[in-house]
């Protein structure tokens, strides 16, 4: 599937999405939208490189879901966080103020520039992303230390930061929830770990 980020056709997720959505009775998350549309055979890979790839599919729905968010109003409500997508057939009266407090990530997700994110770019948005899932759901394991998120990496003590960081992206692509083999209960470990190890003061 190519993306002309200059000027984009119509997302081809947006009718698949929607069908989706008007079928279920339940909230979605972001990875259970993806398993059902690769099904389907509605979303390839999308990139050699499996963090990009990985990345693309998420950007291809969520700009999905937003430009389905706006062409539904004012008849019907989307709901769109990442861990819980649904549509309402009753609009909030607050759902202005909802919309304003998503603007940046919509924002984000709309702009076709951000299709060919760096690597370096799709990792700080993954370090966001955990960083809201902490302030929604809580911080998780707190009472966890260096020697402990270091064993999570299955990495020795005198570990370098680079070998740190090379296991953060091997171990988060591995186990990220939006991955057919993924994790969501390991997936939290290991951010936990990462969030011990990357704001470690020996680095």
């Amino acid at each position: 599937m190519q993306v002309n980020t200059d000027n984009p056709v119509e997302n081809p997720l947006i009718l698949p999405l929607l069908s989706m959505l008007q079928r279920a009775s339940q909230s979605f998350k972001v990875h259970q939208l993806a398993t059902d549309l690769q099904a389907e055979g509605a979303l390839p890979d999308l990139d050699d490189d499996p963090n990009k790839s990985l990345f693309k599919r998420n950007f291809l729905i969520m700009n999905a879901l937003y430009q389905l968010q706006e062409s539904l109003l004012p008849d019907c409500w989307l709901q769109v966080h990442s861990l819980d997508i649904q549509l309402f057939i009753e609009t909030p009266r607050d759902y202005a103020l909802m919309q304003e407090q998503d603007s940046g990530l919509r924002s984000y997700y709309l702009d076709w520039s951000n299709y060919d994110a760096s690597v370096s770019e799709i990792e700080t948005l993954g370090n966001q992303f955990w960083s809201r899932y902490q302030q929604r759901f809580g911080q998780g394991n707190e009472s966890l230390d260096r020697a402990q998120a270091l064993k999570v990496f299955n990495l020795s003590p005198y570990a370098s930061q680079q070998a740190i960081r090379r296991q953060w992206r091997k171990l988060a692509l591995k186990w990220h929830p939006d991955r057919d083999a993924g994790d969501a209960n390991r997936f939290r470990e290991i951010c936990e770990a990462w969030q011990i190890l990357r704001n470690d003061k020996l680095f």
